[in-house]
């Protein structure tokens, strides 16, 4: 395994090479079983860690949350077709993932802002905003969002200058 990867880094031995020494025939070779043993002694190292590491499982389940969280809001955004690419050529089939990704970037960061802002005017008002709730926001929510019906696109004279719109007021929304 060492010559192998000495080969490898010094570059005497092209990829071809490598994956005939590593199989001949359909029978993996004696050194590609070691290389599989060798990838098993790390995974199996991995998993106890992650046994055994109360923190490391809450990190890999909070990532594991936040990427449910942004497919959540791709299918949202992602709802006419149900998530199926279906243009029959491949131009239209790559730019449906790239504007599915920009819209959802958009909603993300009109969420950053907002939220913020909504933030600040609760410590404005004499709020107290404990920064571990704040950690636990995110800008993947999206119920807020009217996915169906009329889009207006006219800007407001206050937005076009860059300012916010007005955060709106939930006392005076019950009324």
């Amino acid at each position: 395994m060492l010559r192998l990867t000495g080969s490898l880094l010094l570059g005497r031995v092209p990829a071809t090479g490598i994956m005939r020494t590593l199989q001949v025939g359909d029978n993996p070779t004696r050194l590609a079983q070691a290389i599989a043993e060798f990838g098993r002694i790390d995974k199996t190292l991995h998993t106890l860690n992650m046994i055994d590491d109360e923190s490391k499982r809450r990190s890999t389940l909070t990532q594991l949350n936040r990427g449910e969280g942004r497919h959540s809001l791709g299918r949202a955004i992602f709802h006419g077709k149900r998530g199926e690419l279906r243009q029959r050529y491949r131009e239209g089939q790559e730019d449906q993932p790239g504007a599915l990704g920009l819209v959802v970037n958009m909603i993300v960061l009109w969420n950053t802002i907002y939220v913020e802002a909504a933030l600040n005017q609760l410590r404005l008002e004499g709020y107290q905003v404990w920064e571990a709730d704040v950690a636990r926001l995110s800008p993947l929510i999206h119920d807020h969002i009217n996915m169906l019906g009329r889009y207006s696109f006219a800007v407001p004279e206050t937005v076009a200058r860059g300012e916010l719109r007005p955060l709106r007021n939930p006392a005076v929304d019950q009324e």
